[in-house]
């Protein structure tokens, strides 16, 4: 009872301290509304009712209401919510899948607590302070719960290697754990750096100039910046990521609301790569700080967007802290890129139709045809160098490349639904690691020699069938390329490490075929930016 007095005089305290005019006036008759109808449930209701668990519903459904940008975050969810742009956290520092009910290692954090003492990829955790840590208690809320926690702790793991039938006892001092935002850096092909970009967090920018310093060093002449797939993040994250790429004194992106003031965003002279050849690559899944991205470096023509239109959500949330710690994620304004385009699509039918405007591209055909976009004249902007560019909704790619439905096979879908790929990956790498570094000293010679033989797709089909996989020889013929390419890739990761998946994946893909194509023609290129 002493919560809900706290809700009702909070909201009219609150209401006060902004004055008493009458759009104000209309909230607080809502509010003691809403507060009334509280005391009502909590004195008179038939049942026990959890009067947070209303209140906190409550709140939900109206930010749903809203748009679908808008959010609550219980206090619970916050640090969770946070955890992957804040850019670190307190644990043991490794990569892991759960594979048979078992937390098998992918690869331990480079320099963190569990590589320094030797733990390994393909090590299976079998106990954890002694208690066993395999079956199906085992989540990744168990994980969590066991290998996280403050810098300085101790934990016990006892791994199981190989085939050594005898566990091995490691003590590891917990710490800090860098969460890398780059996935993959690395050269390519006539002087052409790749840089794999997973989201805007808070230390990507550093993560970046480290990279590009890199590939610099091996020679990279021009850049090809992968954002497929990255979902965004930190608003000031992307505009010091923009501004590695432009001169002095360029707008950015600017953002305005109907309570938030126009503010715009502007590029300094300090870019670490302002006139190199550039491609960046976008899909259906880049959104939010991949869009001010990819839309400030066409509207300036910078450089050349390949792929198909990005998600389209240019919504800025503001976040405010309720007084129980909770946090609400308001929007209050629409990202514009320079020429004044606005990311956000449409969302007037509502949060669920929104959500579905991915299936509704699939069925229009936009994944594989260009021509089944339309925008009208109405949303034509021009680029500085005069380019014809369209808003409505996302960025559209300057070169259309369609969605590649070759590997996309029911058997291929059930082979990953089903975790066949990756426990056949995980065991072969435990049992042929040696070998294999023995066999290929350089990752290069792996990249290049290696073939996925006849024995070891048989041994993928005895392991479908096992987990109920049916398989289908004329499904399998069409997918053959990427079932194949898909063992040698996570057979990479779990002997090498992570970027080690990209560079195998990457050889296959048709948009990094026609990235390089066009870094490779400087005719080609010029004419796409001019």
């Amino acid at each position: 009872m002493k919560r809900l007095i706290f809700i009702i005089v909070f909201c009219c305290v609150s209401l006060y301290v902004f004055g008493q005019n009458k759009e104000q006036s209309k909230v607080q008759n809502n509010a003691q509304k809403f507060g009334t109808t509280l005391y009502l449930i909590d004195n008179f209701y038939v049942d026990t009712v959890n009067i947070d668990k209303v209140v906190e519903d409550a709140i939900v459904g109206a930010l749903k209401e809203l748009d679908p940008h808008s959010a609550y975050i219980s206090k619970k969810d916050v640090e969770k919510a946070n955890e992957p742009l804040v850019g670190s956290f307190e644990g043991i520092g490794v990569t892991f899948q759960l594979v048979r009910d078992t937390i098998t290692v992918i690869g331990p954090t480079p320099g963190g607590p569990s590589e320094k003492v030797g733990i390994m990829a393909g090590d299976q955790f079998i106990k954890i302070d002694g208690e066993d840590a395999f079956g199906k208690k085992v989540d990744n809320e168990f994980v969590q719960k066991h290998l996280r926690g403050k810098k300085g702790t101790k934990v016990v793991v006892s791994v199981k290697r190989g085939n050594d039938p005898e566990l091995m006892d490691f003590e590891i001092i917990r710490d800090k754990i860098p969460l890398n935002s780059i996935n993959a850096s690395f050269m390519m092909e006539k002087n052409i750096g790749y840089i794999k970009l997973d989201r805007f967090a808070q230390d990507s920018d550093k993560e970046f100039k480290t990279a590009m310093a890199k590939l610099q060093d091996q020679g990279m002449k021009s850049l090809i910046l992968d954002l497929r797939s990255n979902s965004g993040g930190y608003l000031n994250t992307a505009i010091a990521m923009v501004d590695e790429f432009l001169g002095a004194d360029k707008l950015i992106v600017y953002t305005e609301g109907l309570k938030s003031p126009r503010q715009e965003w502007r590029s300094t002279e300090k870019g670490v790569y302002t006139s190199g050849n550039l491609v960046v690559l976008i899909d259906e899944g880049s959104a939010s700080a991949s869009e001010i991205l990819s839309g400030a470096i066409q509207d300036h023509d910078r450089g050349v967007l390949i792929g198909r239109r990005s998600f389209g959500k240019g919504l800025v949330q503001r976040p405010f802290n309720l007084p129980d710690g909770a946090v609400i994620r308001l929007t209050t304004a629409r990202y514009h890129t320079p020429t004044g385009r606005c990311i956000q699509r449409p969302y007037e039918g509502g949060t669920e139709d929104y959500y579905k405007e991915m299936t509704k591209r699939l069925e229009h055909g936009e994944y594989f045809h260009a021509d089944s976009i339309h925008f009208p004249d109405s949303l034509k902007y021009k680029t500085d160098g005069g380019r014809i560019v369209y808003g409505g909704g996302g960025i559209m790619p300057d070169i259309f490349m369609p969605a590649d439905t070759t590997f996309n096979s029911k058997l291929y879908t059930n082979l990953v639904r089903k975790g066949v790929f990756n426990k056949y990956t995980v065991d072969y790498a435990m049992q042929h690691r040696d070998e294999l570094k023995k066999e290929y000293p350089e990752f290069s010679q792996y990249n290049k020699n290696f073939v996925v033989s006849k024995a070891m797709i048989d041994a993928i089909k005895e392991l479908a069938a096992n987990e109920k996989v049916e398989w289908n020889d004329e499904e399998f013929q069409r997918s053959e390329k990427y079932i194949r390419l898909q063992i040698k890739a996570l057979i990479a990761r779990n002997v090498w490490e992570m970027q080690q998946y990209y560079e195998v994946t990457l050889k296959e893909d048709p948009t990094i075929a026609k990235a390089v194509e066009v870094l490779s023609n400087e005719k080609q290129y010029r004419k796409l930016i001019h």
